[in-house]
């Protein structure tokens, strides 16, 4: 009975226990399906995220330099306030790499001084960069540079992958970063694997300056040395370092365990920029340690030669008197600085000096002192006010006398430039100061801020007196302010004209510089037509000069046996006058007494020449004098007079070169007949240049 009771309770759970199993293997497939479809949605989402990947751009400072950042192409975001100048750019279009990124940006006018993303191309270095002034950023010049880059609007291209982090180069040696440079120190660097070759450790060891010589040993595969440094695979790394830090270890020796130091010359390697380099096996090391940046031909700071477009030697004359206050003088200041900036101060280009004048003036500094805008926005900052009166003609007179001096960095060569300027009104006059500074050739700028406040009207003594002072009265140099907090408004126009050497009419020339004394042989072997074809090649030469009262002036002395002046230096003050004055000249006739007109006209004509004009003497002749002509031609030649004798048909040749200044070939001429003297005016008037532009202009 127990039995037949067991049976059945075994087949029942038997069936129970199938049930389960049953059920629980429907629940795994059920499961197994679940899982199935919810992998390929995952694997279908996954797909949707990489086609359409997010870009991450990243963000960069203002001050931060191309040169700096290795990606060869990359987005980046820049900040607001990038228009700066202290953010400094060089070049135009194309840009060194030593240049902001952002203030780059700005300049091209990619972006405008709040910021925004931008694209970045990295080009080959340029054999020179050109400064120029362009959407409130003044980039500065440069002679050559490594390497270029250009900016462009921050729109990703088709199937390019930019980084979503910059990869930047260090500007600190290894040495600089631990701290101490007499210890020597050894660390190891995990070379890449290369196809063929086993990967071992490159040990690279620094030696200090203090300590001696020691032979440095780096084990590197010999089969691997040429791949390492010249393939496209991934650079060696320094374990624990920056990318391309090794790369800027450049003196420090390199040997082979596998190879002797006499049998290995170097190793060949390729820098950033596609150039090679022989490493030296065996090198002084008592030299130390050298960064990368020193093995280049360029320098490691850019210094700007300075734009020489705009080559000229600057004075500044400022206002430090009493009325100005300090609020004001702050602004004069900060306008000097903003004009250095944008006149790229360097040997090539303009330099700029300081005069500040208040009752009396002095120097802040001269041209020679700073060669660089930098330098220049440094000195102009820590200036103060002098005080005092508005004495602008006594500062005129300062300038004149000193500034534009050998000594004090005048180069002669570029043109003189003084800009003054003035709160009000001058508390002196400034008419002669101003004609003399001129008739040194420098160029009169005056820049009149504010009319005279009350304290300062009773001591007004000259109205009108800016077109009193300048060079031209035609506006170009005078530029009126209506109030100080305007005055930035008038840094470009004055840039460009200080710039423009063309319109520079004060600057000495070989036209505009010169007292020229006519002596003109009027006796009876000349006759009446002949006469009148002479006063032609007077008027002639005259022609060709700049002719006013502060330019070249014109005089004339008519000779027999006796003399006679025409007109003298002062009597004509422009071209039209002159040339009129020629033709009333009257044909005298009588002998030729020619050492007697040398005589006379270096008493009458040449002792009343103004000493900072070149002094010339043209004198024509058509036969042999009756007086001797040695001795006031010696006597003209002491007094500094240039001589040149024309002799036409019967003159003395021997006579000709002892009245001309040595050499007599250049300052004689002669021709067969009156009626052949225009043949020689061009090349008198090339040699009167050609001996001027040999002499320092200034």
């Amino acid at each position: 009975m127990m039995m037949f009771l067991f049976l059945p309770l075994q087949g029942a759970i038997r069936i129970f226990m199938g049930i389960v199993v049953l059920t629980m293997k429907a629940s795994v497939i059920e499961m197994f399906l679940i899982f199935l479809v919810t992998g390929i949605h995952s694997n279908k989402e996954i797909t949707k995220k990489i086609k359409r990947p997010k870009i991450t751009v990243p963000q960069i400072n203002c001050d931060v330099k191309a040169g700096k950042i290795i990606n060869p192409e990359f987005m980046a975001k820049c900040p607001a306030g990038c228009q700066d100048p202290k953010y400094h750019v060089y070049g135009t279009d194309v840009y060194a790499s030593y240049s902001s990124v952002c203030g780059a940006a700005v300049h091209s006018g990619v972006l405008d001084n709040s910021g925004g993303k931008i694209l970045v191309r990295k080009v080959a270095g340029q054999p020179g960069y050109k400064g120029s002034y362009s959407n409130g950023v003044q980039s500065l010049s440069l002679p050559r540079w490594r390497e270029s880059f250009i900016v462009s609007e921050g729109k990703p291209k088709k199937g390019v992958t930019y980084p979503s982090a910059l990869t930047y180069s260090s500007s600190k040696s290894p040495a600089a970063k631990a701290g101490k440079c007499s210890r020597e120190t050894t660390k190891a660097y995990q070379k890449p694997s290369v196809p063929g070759t086993a990967t071992r450790p490159v040990t690279l060891t620094q030696t200090p300056m203090t300590t001696a010589a020691k032979a440095s040993h780096t084990t590197l595969p010999k089969a691997s040395l040429s791949v390492a440094f010249t393939t496209s695979s991934p650079r060696p790394q320094p374990t624990g370092h920056e990318p391309r830090e090794m790369d800027l270890w450049s003196a420090t020796t390199y040997t082979s365990s596998q190879n002797s130091s006499s049998a290995n010359p170097g190793i060949q390697r390729q820098d950033s920029s596609g150039a090679a380099f022989q490493r030296p096996a065996a090198m002084d090391v008592s030299l130390g340690f050298v960064p990368k940046e020193e093995l280049s031909t360029q320098p490691l700071e850019p210094v700007s030669q300075g734009d020489p477009s705009c080559r000229v030697d600057l004075s500044f004359v400022i206002d430090g008197s009493s009325s100005i206050g300090k609020r004001r003088f702050r602004i004069q200041k900060q306008f000097l600085v903003d004009i250095a900036q944008a006149l790229d101060i360097g040997p090539a280009g303009p330099l700029m000096g300081v005069v500040q004048y208040g009752d009396n003036p002095a120097t802040q500094f001269n041209l020679k002192t700073h060669m660089n805008s930098r330098d220049v926005k440094a000195a102009i900052e820590k200036m103060t006010p002098r005080g005092g009166l508005s004495n602008v003609g006594r500062a005129l007179s300062f300038v004149t006398k000193n500034f534009f001096s050998k000594a004090s960095g005048n180069r002669g060569g570029a043109p003189n430039v003084a800009v003054v300027m003035v709160d009000g009104w001058p508390t002196d006059k400034v008419e002669e100061a101003s004609r003399l500074a001129r008739e040194s050739g420098i160029n009169i700028f005056f820049i009149t801020i504010e009319s005279a406040i009350e304290k300062e009207k009773q001591y007004v003594t000259e109205p009108n007196f800016a077109n009193k002072a300048v060079c031209r009265t035609n506006g170009f140099y005078s530029l009126n302010v209506q109030s100080w907090f305007s005055l930035h408004k008038t840094l470009q126009p004055l840039v460009k004209r200080v710039c423009d050497s063309n319109r520079l009419a004060c600057s000495k020339t070989c036209f505009n510089s010169a007292d020229i004394g006519f002596v003109i042989d009027g006796s009876s072997s000349v006759g009446t037509s002949n006469f009148r074809t002479l006063l032609q090649f007077v008027a002639n030469v005259s022609k060709e000069f700049e002719i006013s009262d502060t330019d070249t002036r014109i005089g004339a002395v008519q000779y027999t046996y006796e003399q006679r002046l025409e007109f003298g230096f002062d009597q004509y003050s422009s071209k039209p006058d002159i040339l009129n004055a020629i033709k009333r000249v009257g044909y005298w006739s009588g002998g030729t007494s020619t050492g007697a007109a040398i005589n006379y006209a270096l008493e009458q004509l040449f002792k009343k020449s103004k000493p900072n004009k070149r002094k010339l003497m043209v004198l024509i002749t058509d036969g042999r004098s009756y007086d001797d002509v040695r001795i006031p031609a010696m006597a003209a030649h002491q007094k500094g007079v240039i001589t040149y004798a024309i002799g036409v048909a019967w003159a003395a040749q021997d006579e000709l070169e002892v009245i001309a200044t040595h050499p007599a070939r250049d300052h004689s001429f002669f021709v067969d007949e009156f009626d052949n003297l225009y043949k020689s005016v061009p090349r008198i008037i090339q040699n009167i240049c050609t001996e001027f532009n040999s002499q320092p202009r200034n």
